[in-house]
């Protein structure tokens, strides 16, 4: 007989199997009708009116991102307005996310996908909604499509600030063969194309990648990163696989730095680092005839982390010190399918999808006590199976030529199934109901008008749920709204401004940092939004983001009532020669400006973080119709600033066994020259 665990998994592999195969057999109906919903706009400067469902939904087209150079594959997603993306550790360590007045930290209420198969990582190891983008390969992605707020039906858990897909081609416009060069031992090498397979076309891509970093330490980070996707009619099939092996120098306290006990570049604790790899493989059957579209999608990964850290030094053991080890290992199944159709509604042009996502995660975790990457003894080690299973439907529909609603509704429906060796052992299930609305008035003269409300939610790690001293919420709920307007009305300006508002139920993590849950208070968050891509002629393109946030825990605290680490103020923006012509045809280049302002580090607001303000520089030339030498340079001005900074105690040799409060501080990366040569096949 099998265990109930057991069982359960083999369950939900099985029903994830006949809905697939039941989906397939789906074929399109409602022939006699056109389905606009559709109709999909690649790049900022597309013109989304009609086709938006608020202000603030777009897409980031490859063009778009080549204006900007990449310090770090996460970066892709910084295109985004209002998106910052930083970085706390090493290398290959998921990146710290900021948005809407959150740090996201690595993802809690931020959803990431490529090609709709989900980045998050649920009950992860490190933290909750983990999103590592290091595996991603720039040169493969088509588009980044973007939904911000808690509005649409086909986004669930993780979603209440942001929604991110990542899209890769079906078929490369060119191959490309990429070698890149740079200080602090910087090499990359990159090579991608087409091939004829039979009657399909398969997309070879292969990425490697050296960097140490200015660390006195150096990363010696060593990554290897491949896709395969075989695309014939309307199926596509993808293999991904990752393996990255790196040392990291962590946030160290600004004490230490000021003291000389460490330079700028320096560490604590000098044998902090991990590995991680990723391997999946996924199937896609997408069929679209005008009046219905039929989308299927399902994959299966095995996933691991093993990362060794240490933040507070000699608070904890005095004598061994505070490195711990996180260990992540699991396999994860999962299918997203959906069928869209035109049809009538009270004599007015709609449509109508209806889909279902399931997802299975079989978990192993474990926190351990390590000294110099050697285990001293066990914090907690669990064993973790999360199924889940959300069927949604939304409707679009046009009353009017002015006057079009979107209007949705998503059920999730989570289990949580968890054996600890370590004690917090249990069974819970819980179950999340999610309205939507949105009402769009225009387009009149190219600007559009938009309000949107919705329920959300974020789902919270097993351990903490089953936890029968102090248990965790299963799903914790958020409620948002926002108002805006979209505006083409200038010749080749593309303009939003939206304000918006986001209230979250509790913010009670599971910190993996410590193997417990930390208890939160309500929060309230609202802000403004305004972005501006502006092409005025063929060559140049300007563009403009400004946001602003204002982030507080609602009940009353003696504490404070700001949020530690809330992101408040961005400013993202640049200028892009490209295209041009005469004697200048085969020079490229520009500049971009990245503000993160200011921030609570503290509930009182007693202590705050500086600002950071990084300006990108590029310069390319065409030395062939084909080949291109570029010449990056990041922090162009030097500027000695942060990429995040914590408050809080730690202690080191020789200091009071309570520890010191302090700011702790993960340096930006000081100016950085990169030059890549790049052949198109």
């Amino acid at each position: 007989m099998q265990p109930p665990r057991v069982a359960s998994v083999l369950a939900v592999r099985r029903a994830i199997v006949g809905v697939i195969c039941a989906l397939a057999l789906v074929r399109p109906a409602f022939a006699d009708v056109a389905l606009t919903e559709n109709v999909t706009v690649t790049g900022r400067a597309g013109d989304w009116a009609g086709l938006a469902a608020s202000s603030n939904e777009g897409s980031i087209s490859a063009a778009d991102m080549a204006l900007r150079p990449l310090l770090r594959p996460g970066e892709v997603v910084e295109n985004i307005p209002g998106v910052i993306v930083t970085q706390h550790s090493g290398g290959g360590k998921a990146n710290q996310y900021f948005l809407r007045g959150f740090n996201l930290d690595h993802g809690t209420d931020l959803a990431i996908s490529l090609d709709g198969m989900p980045v998050n990582m649920v009950s992860h190891a490190h933290g909750q909604g983990y999103s590592d983008l290091n595996f991603v390969i720039p040169e493969l992605i088509e588009a980044v499509k973007y939904k911000k707020g808690p509005y649409y039906a086909d986004v669930g858990d993780f979603g209440a600030a942001g929604a991110f897909d990542i899209r890769y081609y079906d078929t490369l416009p060119a191959g490309i063969a990429r070698l890149e060069v740079g200080e602090f031992h910087h090499m990359r090498g990159v090579l991608a194309d087409n091939a004829t397979l039979g009657p399909g076309n398969l997309i070879y891509g292969l990425e490697l990648e050296h960097y140490d970093g200015p660390w006195d330490r150096a990363n010696d980070e060593r990554k290897i990163s491949g896709v395969l996707r075989y695309s014939l009619g309307d199926w596509a099939v993808t293999a991904m696989i990752y393996h990255d092996i790196w040392n990291s120098t962590d946030q160290v306290p600004d004490r230490a730095i000021a003291s000389g006990l460490i330079d700028r570049w320096g560490a604590i604790d000098p044998t902090d680092g991990g590995k991680s790899g990723r391997y999946s493989l996924s199937g896609a059957w997408n069929r679209d005839s005008g009046d219905s579209a039929s989308h299927l999608l399902f994959y299966g990964l095995y996933y691991d982390l093993d990362l060794k850290s240490d933040f507070t030094f000699f608070l904890r053991d005095p004598v061994h010190g505070d490195q711990f080890e996180q260990q992540d290992a699991r396999w994860q199944f999962g299918a997203r399918a959906s069928q869209s159709w035109m049809h009538p509604l009270f004599g007015t042009d709609s449509a109508t999808t209806i889909g279902l996502d399931i997802r299975n995660d079989d978990i192993r975790n474990g926190l351990f006590h390590t000294e110099r990457r050697a285990r001293l003894d066990v914090t907690s080690f669990a064993g973790t199976v999360e199924n889940s299973a959300s069927p949604y439907i939304q409707n679009v529909t046009h009353w009017t030529d002015w006057l079009r609603t979107v209007a949705g509704a998503r059920a999730d429906f989570f289990w949580f199934d968890v054996t600890s060796v370590t004690g917090g052992a249990g069974h819970v299930a819980a179950s999340q109901f999610s309205p939507k609305l949105g009402v769009v008035l225009g387009p009149w003269e190219k600007t559009e008008l938009y309000v949107n409300f919705g329920y959300g939610f974020h789902s919270n790690d097993a351990r903490g749920i089953v936890d029968a001293a102090n248990p965790a919420t299963p799903l914790t709920q958020a409620v948002g709204a926002e108002t805006g307007i979209r505006t083409s009305i200038i010749p080749n300006l593309q303009t939003s401004l939206t304000a918006w508002l986001l209230n979250i139920q509790s913010e009670l993590t599971w910190v993996g940092d410590e193997g417990t849950t930390e208890a939160n208070g309500r929060t309230r968050r609202y802000g403004v939004e305004f972005t501006n891509f502006y092409t005025p002629t063929p060559w140049l393109t300007l563009d403009f983001d400004y946001a602003w946030s204002h982030a507080r825990f609602v009940d009353f605290d003696p504490a404070g009532q700001h949020i530690p680490e809330a992101l408040a103020t961005t400013i993202d923006g640049g200028i892009a020669l490209h295209n041009l012509d005469g004697w200048t045809k085969d020079l490229f280049g520009g500049l971009r400006l990245r503000y993160f302002g200011p921030r609570s580090l503290t509930q009182d607001n007693l202590v705050r973080s500086k600002a950071t303000t990084l300006l990108y520089a590029d310069l390319g030339y065409h030395l062939t119709p084909s080949t291109a030498l570029t010449l990056n340079v990041f922090n162009l001005l030097d500027e000695k600033a942060s990429d995040i900074d914590y408050f809080y105690a730690s202690r080191l040799p020789g200091e009071p066994a309570s520890g010191v409060d302090d700011v702790h501080t993960h340096p930006s990366q000081p100016r950085e020259v990169r030059i890549s040569l790049s052949v198109t096949l």
